[in-house]
């Protein structure tokens, strides 16, 4: 543990519990408004291996609720996002994939994460990732609904099985009369990180290692 950023999070949590999450792998599908918020907080609370993996560029349209500065218009977002996060914690394990997530490429992306954000906006895309992960052991934390603006509190998180959460109302998708916003997408980017950072904290306490069978039943259990 040598970041000053970890050194500060060991006042508020276990050393052993930082130990224990620097050996998850967290892939974040998608580097917008949801995977960039998303991405720094995880790091922020003591991840430190991450995959990234987004096609696009940093575009004036995005700064209104991506984690980037106008001073990376036209970089890669992934390039970007990595200089970010770098710049709270220098020890960051990241790997980058630079490309259009498919169904031909998801599971070799992702294969080696114990959990993957879903942070996308096309709906093949959001169906070949769910597809190429949820039939193992790792976590999938997707989102749906979250354009708008005056409705945080419609934001839930909802546990479908032991490795599938979804956050978000369920209905409002982004458009003309439901805006993508800072605020309302800043809310469900930090319920996908903290979905994560319970799961695992959540193992840890019960001395389970980040892809143990923890017997769970796989039904919906309503909970926010």
């Amino acid at each position: 543990m040598t970041s000053l950023l970890l050194h500060g999070l060991a006042r508020h949590l276990d050393p052993a519990a930082l130990d224990y999450l620097a050996r998850v792998t967290v892939g974040v599908a998608g580097a917008g408004g949801l995977g960039s918020n998303c991405a720094m907080h995880l790091v922020r609370s003591g991840f430190i291996r991450l995959v990234l993996a987004d096609y696009d560029v940093v575009e004036p349209s995005n700064l209104n609720r991506q984690y980037y500065t106008a001073a990376q218009m036209g970089r890669a977002k992934v390039e970007a996002l990595a200089e970010n996060l770098h710049a709270v914690n220098p020890d960051l394990d990241l790997t980058l994939h630079h490309t259009l997530l498919d169904r031909d490429n998801a599971a070799t992306v992702f294969g080696a994460c114990h959990a993957v954000v879903e942070a996308l906006d096309d709906p093949r895309a959001k169906k070949a990732l769910a597809e190429a992960v949820l039939p193992g052991p790792a976590l999938l934390v997707a989102a749906s609904g979250i354009g708008g603006f005056g409705r945080a509190g419609a934001i839930r998180s909802r546990v479908l099985r032991h490795n599938f959460v979804l956050v978000g109302d369920g209905q409002t998708a982004c458009g003309p009369e439901a805006p993508p916003l800072s605020p309302m997408v800043g809310v469900a980017a930090a319920m996908q990180a903290d979905a994560v950072l319970a799961h695992f904290l959540n193992r840890f306490q019960a001395g389970l290692g980040p892809l143990d069978d923890d017997t769970q039943d796989d039904t919906e259990d309503g909970h926010d």
